[in-house]
């Protein structure tokens, strides 16, 4: 199962009043764990950067005015994401502002439906607790000490251990070993192949019949039974 961890960096709160993305980090998952593929771009928004807002993330216009707009890797960034599930938290505000970077260049909009919100998960696993990035990792003992700012491919990192964690949590070395030996076994042409290399140890088979010992004392037991329903004789 393919998933893709998804977070962004804006200029401001709104893409209606001309707000846009200035940076984006995508991470994949393969059954719920990182694959080691990664998506990640500057944006120049082509409009200042508002001080509150260089305070979060630490991107500067002057900075951000070297890198390429948001049209020129659309494309690239799309195709990175596929049809796979996004995972985003406070995912009502990274698709907004995705779908205007795809409304203003006449691409159609991504649809609400494919984002799992673990903004959301969050909060119905744990009413009324905080529920941030740095929250949720100070909660499942997640390192995020290299967090100074918010960093769209630093938080994609940090929002897939906490998905992991939100849905239950795993073994990853477990699921590692479990994957290469799926992957080894792939490689094999035919079952056939598979058993004529698997070296088979014969072992004779368990003895199940009572001993002479065993039904004597069941035996005796019965017989403390009174009035057994199958010595009971049933007449029409």
């Amino acid at each position: 199962m393919r998933e893709i961890v998804l977070d962004t960096e804006t200029t401001g709160l709104n893409p209606e009043i001309g707000d846009r993305i200035v940076e984006i980090g995508c991470l994949e998952l393969i059954n719920h764990i990182p694959s080691g593929h990664t998506l990640h771009y500057y944006f120049n928004p082509e409009r200042d950067i508002p001080e509150e807002t260089f305070r979060v993330h630490g991107l500067s216009s002057e900075f951000l005015i070297g890198y390429p707009v948001f049209a020129e890797l659309a494309d690239k960034i799309l195709d990175f994401l596929g049809d796979s599930p996004l995972i985003i938290h406070n995912a009502s505000f990274d698709m907004k502002f995705l779908n205007n970077e795809l409304r203003l260049i006449g691409i159609p909009e991504i649809p609400i439906s494919r984002a799992l919100d673990t903004c959301a998960m969050a909060r119905k696993k744990y009413p009324g607790a905080h529920v941030s990035l740095d929250a949720l990792c100070r909660r499942f003992d997640i390192d995020n000490s290299n967090r100074d700012f918010h960093g769209a491919l630093i938080d994609a990192n940090l929002l897939a251990s906490i998905y992991l964690e939100l849905i239950g949590g795993c073994q990853p070395d477990l699921i590692e070993n479990l994957s290469n030996k799926s992957n080894n076994l792939s490689t094999t042409s035919s079952i056939s192949e598979i058993i004529e290399k698997t070296n088979f140890v014969y072992r004779s088979p368990r003895p199940h019949t009572p001993s002479s010992d065993e039904i004597a004392a069941h035996d005796a037991f019965l017989q403390k039974i009174k009035n057994p329903i199958w010595k009971n004789s049933y007449r029409d």
